[in-house]
């Protein structure tokens, strides 16, 4: 008698697993983590270095970038904050697994808030929790405004959602309320940020998200006694 395993529910139920015991171990340190996800292109590298450059003399940074080579390391190296690097294999996207077995390479003592960048890529990365505390979703104008009607899974489970690039709209045929409404019509109420990399438009008020943010975490830490 023939029997089917259920190859991937046991690969999604061993993922859950993982990512809340990574969940913990953020929690127990009292760190702060955000799962970076976009399209290749659309800006991750360039949202984490000038987060990092804003806020580094007042939070302590990390950051776990997966990619299979190091040039975006390096990049974010340069800021002078610790970097690791989770080398796919080529894989599409980071699992709980990698990043579970990368922690250890991270001081969490001496850490508020850990930057993890996944994998450039708008489909699979959305099917793997991390066992981070927010999903920060990066699209792009030069993408299309098109980029949630196409791909809901990953704008519909987002806890914050940034539109780089935005210095372009004057040259891109980008629709920001076509956008928009696909956006809330998936995640109603999703905190959005209009920012451009470039020109440093609208990133005080993503700054501000994060801070507040990471103080909510220090806030909970202290108050389990570990703060």
């Amino acid at each position: 008698m023939s029997k089917t395993i259920p190859v991937v529910k046991d690969i999604m139920d061993a993922n859950a697993q993982l990512a809340a015991q990574v969940r913990a171990k953020l929690d127990e340190a009292g760190v702060l983590a955000l799962n970076l996800m976009a399209s290749p292109g659309a800006g991750k590298t360039s949202v984490i270095i000038r987060t990092i450059e804003a806020l580094k003399d007042e939070i302590r940074l990390a950051a776990i970038d997966g990619d299979v080579a190091a040039i975006d390391v390096e990049r974010i190296a340069e800021t002078g904050i610790p970097v690791t690097q989770i080398n796919t294999g080529g894989s599409c996207h980071l699992d709980a697994n990698m990043l579970w077995s990368a922690l250890p390479s991270v001081d969490l003592e001496s850490t508020e808030l850990l930057l993890v960048e996944n994998v450039g890529n708008l489909i699979c990365p959305a099917s793997f929790p991390l066992g981070t505390h927010y999903s920060v979703v990066i699209a792009s104008v030069p993408e299309g405004d098109d980029k949630p009607y196409k791909y809901p899974t990953m704008f519909k489970g987002a806890d914050v959602l940034l539109l780089n690039k935005v210095d372009m709209l004057a040259y891109e045929p980008f629709d920001v309320e076509y956008f928009r409404r696909g956006v809330e019509a998936l995640n109603p109420g999703v905190a959005f940020f209009p920012i451009s990399c470039r020109t440093g438009e609208g990133f005080d008020a993503w700054l501000d998200w994060v801070r507040a943010a990471v103080g909510r975490a220090v806030r909970d830490d202290d108050r389990r006694g570990r703060g």
